[in-house]
């Protein structure tokens, strides 16, 4: 044997050498993630029973409440004054409008965006 087919052969094996220690290392990863999942389960409270779960009050299900509302209108900014930034607005409430009727699309009219009509009115 020559010593290039030597040094070729020592290259290989010592390639074969790294990819198994490699593969070893990925697997070694795997099991201690697995193992630290399983503790961490095992640490999590139980599941609640069937008669720990949420009931449905006495008067039964919640529903909906269909209203319009009138919500109140963001200050004007004075001339030469400066505009408020989001931090200075409070929690703008909103009140229940007199007028409950339903804003209706005009017949004739698709209703919808960019359908030519006039909309809602």
């Amino acid at each position: 044997m020559n010593t290039a087919s030597m040094q070729l052969a020592a290259t290989s094996g010592l390639m074969s050498l790294v990819l198994f220690v490699v593969a070893v290392g990925l697997l070694a990863l795997l099991a201690g993630g697995f193992w630290l999942t399983s503790r961490v389960k095992s640490r999590e409270p139980a599941r609640p029973r069937p008669e720990e779960q949420p009931k449905l009050p006495p008067e039964g299900a919640v529903h909906e409440i269909r209203e319009n509302r009138d919500y109140q209108e963001v200050p004007k900014t004075p001339k030469g004054g400066r505009p408020l930034t989001p931090y200075e607005l409070s929690n703008m409430d909103s009140k229940s409008s007199e007028d409950q009727k339903r804003p209706r699309w005009s017949s004739g009219s698709s209703g919808s965006f960019g359908g030519g009509g006039l909309g809602a009115h």
